[in-house]
């Protein structure tokens, strides 16, 4: 990771990371090792922690430092109730979709079919939470852009924790139908579609799961994920 000066620019390197999941959560961010990777002080990654901490990326474990957040099952669904209303809102309040708005999507669409083709599921992440902050780019209202930014933030992580099954296909019909309801100028049906398609990758949940605590070692020792150790030393599933 490059050294930058720009107060902002620890936050939103640690968010752009997240969109495109290459932080997990849980991970921990240590202020002296991030602090030496962009050549600042500890005082300013401190400052850039609370910001993210206010913002619901990050939280502080008493004598143990900053982690990304693991969302809780209700907190997953308090994100998804958020984006439902916010993302609805922004596309009945918008009015038309420019020559070079309907390239955009045209172009991102692509991008997430060869992502699908090429089975690239981390490009496919990042793509799949894109497309909705590219519609509020569209409309032109940075503020929303910024609250969409983050609520994709934690939407991903949701998805890191509770998503066992990754539909790529399905999040890519739904946004193909949203793109091309804003093309057609029906914004009502857009939002409608915006709705349908958060119930679906909301109801792709198995909230009933918790994280691994021991994820990161089990990963290093090579063994399996917890549920599948769960399952495998199982009463029924014993082998003979």
């Amino acid at each position: 990771m490059p050294q930058q000066n720009d107060q902002t620019g620890i936050d939103e390197a640690i968010v752009s990371a997240i969109l495109s999941a290459r932080i997990r959560p849980g991970t921990r961010l240590g202020e002296s090792e991030v602090a030496s990777l962009f050549g600042v002080s500890r005082t300013r990654v401190r400052e850039a922690m609370m910001r993210l901490e206010q913002r619901g990326i990050v939280k502080v474990s008493p004598r143990r430092g900053w982690f990304v957040v693991e969302p809780s099952a209700e907190e997953a669904m308090m994100v998804y109730a958020a984006r439902r209303v916010i993302e609805a809102g922004l596309l009945r309040s918008m009015e038309a979709l420019t020559e070079g708005g309907r390239d955009t999507l045209h172009a991102h669409l692509a991008e997430e079919k060869l992502a699908i083709a090429a089975g690239d599921r981390q490009r496919l992440t990042c793509l799949m939470g894109d497309f909705h902050i590219r519609i509020a780019e569209l409309s032109g209202n940075t503020i929303l852009v910024e609250i969409l930014r983050d609520l994709t933030a934690r939407t991903i992580l949701i998805s890191l924790i509770y998503q066992s099954d990754f539909h790529a296909m399905q999040s890519h019909l739904g946004h193909c139908r949203i793109a091309a309801a804003m093309e057609e100028g029906d914004f009502l049906k857009a939002a409608e579609l915006s709705v349908e398609h958060l119930d679906e990758v909301e109801t792709g949940l198995d909230l009933t799961r918790r994280p691994d605590p021991l994820a990161d070692l089990r990963h290093s020792l090579s063994l399996p994920p917890q549920n599948a150790a769960a399952s495998s030393n199982a009463p029924g599933n014993a082998k003979p």
